[in-house]
């Protein structure tokens, strides 16, 4: 394990720019960071205006960022934000150091003090995928003509992606709050999620499935139901980022304090082992570097954690 950066504020989103440069988002403060070079000096490109952190316990603010697969020729990132009156997806363009003036893409995503959802992915397909949470009112997790409690797939412009199953962003239903997507190597979608007591879930996610929530926390649901592929305590886990990398999940987890490494059975998740237990608080992101590399960002200072002088942090781990 090494480290990449210090001294940063509940970061949230992390892609990578073309050249290996990463791209950060900070929850609370709004702020956009570049880290530039070998040396990954942090350099500020912008805040997004928009952004309206609740702050303290809260779990919205500045989330979920991703790159344009075009990125190279189009110059944009795309954002998930939460605004004074809703969730939303925004971009914006990334040039000459600085981020230009961002653009509603995706707006009426129900906001909420808590499960905000807020993770960004762009598929094998080309189009964007979103997690969203039902902010607080389960029974939205259920209701397909809301887009809370959701995996949203769309288009650069915000429109239903083709092929969705039910002429709307959604892609499945029934979930609490993810926060983590993933692809793996055969274009397979997975998502970890938030329980409430009993149960957190790692889902191998369909189109149109229903994954139960508010029906059901965990595995058990029945017909109709989608259960999940992996259960863990929340104590053990409380999982927030996912990343995929050479025939494995890496999974981090907030009040779990610790890294998992899922295996992967090609459409099964198997044999879970944590890594770091306790070692670095709260872990909230993990990507794929260029080199190969995980980088993994701590949430210590996100009003539930403990800081250490050098938080947060974010930590390269060599699988």
């Amino acid at each position: 394990v090494g480290t990449i950066t210090t001294g940063l504020t509940a970061p949230w989103g992390l892609d990578f720019f073309p050249n290996g440069d990463a791209i950060v988002t900070e929850r609370d403060t709004a702020r956009v960071l570049r880290l530039v070079g070998r040396r990954h000096r942090p350099v500020e490109l912008g805040t997004i205006a928009a952004a309206a952190p609740t702050g303290g316990t809260a779990e919205n603010g500045l989330l979920g960022v991703a790159l344009s697969p075009d990125f190279a020729a189009d110059r944009t990132a795309y954002f998930y934000v939460t605004t004074t009156t809703d969730n939303r997806v925004v971009r914006a363009t990334v040039d000459d150091g600085a981020l230009g003036r961002t653009k509603p893409v995706l707006t009426g995503i129900p906001r909420g003090f808590t499960h905000d959802g807020g993770r960004l992915a762009f598929g094998p397909d080309g189009y964007l995928y979103v997690s969203t949470g039902e902010s607080g009112e389960p029974a939205l997790a259920q209701d397909r003509a809301s887009l809370g409690g959701k995996i949203l797939r769309i288009t650069t412009d915000g429109d239903p992606a083709p092929g969705n199953p039910f002429d709307s962003p959604v892609w499945s239903y029934g979930h609490r709050n993810v926060q983590g997507l993933a692809f793996d190597d055969a274009g397979r979608l997975w998502a970890s999620e938030f329980g409430q007591d009993a149960f957190d879930e790692l889902n191998l996610v369909r189109k149109d499935r229903n994954y139960g929530w508010p029906q059901v926390e965990g595995t058990g649901g029945g017909d109709g139901l989608t259960d999940p592929q992996q259960t863990w305590d929340p104590d053990t886990a409380s999982p927030s980022g996912l990343a995929y990398w050479d025939g494995d999940l890496w999974m981090a987890s907030l009040k779990g304090q610790r890294l998992w490494r899922i295996d992967l059975d090609g459409a099964r998740a198997v044999e879970p082992t944590a890594f770091f237990v306790g070692e670095y608080g709260r872990m909230r992101t993990v990507a794929v570097a260029p080199d190969g590399s995980l980088w993994v960002t701590t949430s210590n200072r996100d009003g539930r954690g403990s800081p250490a002088a050098a938080d947060d942090r974010i930590l390269r781990v060599l699988p």
